[in-house]
């Protein structure tokens, strides 16, 4: 009896579990109790502790020749982990091309921002200047507009008598 879409090939069958293997705990696959997987969370920990203490005597140790021979390869990447204690907080350090760039960038934005808030930009006063005419026609067009609205009152005004 065929059982899915999938044609039977000579490697191997699929096999599927039942409505009855299922309801019944009779299937293949079991699922783990919550204490197994507590251990095995635990015994996954223990490991990478032990990984971790390996990776530091790996470090000590050298491969190859390097523990006869003491070469220097200038572009050998030495590991740059540095305890808390270990660090120098006098020594500075200097930064990249890029990222100097950056902040000279970064310096000249706020620079340029805070002239341009204090009005001594070219943008900034030839903004002011289109405020200013943009204000004037509002003002201009605002007594336009009560000059008609009197007008119109005193036209029903005379109207009525």
């Amino acid at each position: 009896m065929g059982r899915g879409k999938y044609k039977i090939k000579p490697t191997g069958r699929r096999q599927f579990s039942t409505p009855e293997e299922i309801f019944g705990g009779t299937s293949n696959h079991r699922r783990p109790s919550r204490q197994e997987e507590a251990e095995q969370e635990e015994v996954e920990t223990e490991e990478e502790e032990e990984e971790e203490e390996s990776d530091d005597e790996t470090q000590q140790k050298r491969k190859g020749t390097e523990s006869i021979i003491d070469i220097e390869n200038p572009n050998l990447v030495k590991p740059k982990d540095l305890k808390a204690k270990n660090v120098d907080i006098e020594k500075t350090t200097e930064l990249s091309r890029r990222e100097r760039e950056e902040l000279e960038k970064q310096k000249a934005h706020e620079r340029y921002m805070r002239l341009q808030e204090q009005g001594k930009t070219e943008q900034a006063r030839k903004d002011l200047e289109r405020l200013k005419l943009i204000r004037e026609q509002r003002a201009e067009a605002a007594r336009k507009r009560e000059e008609e609205k009197a007008a119109k009152e005193q036209k029903k005004a005379e109207a009525r008598k």
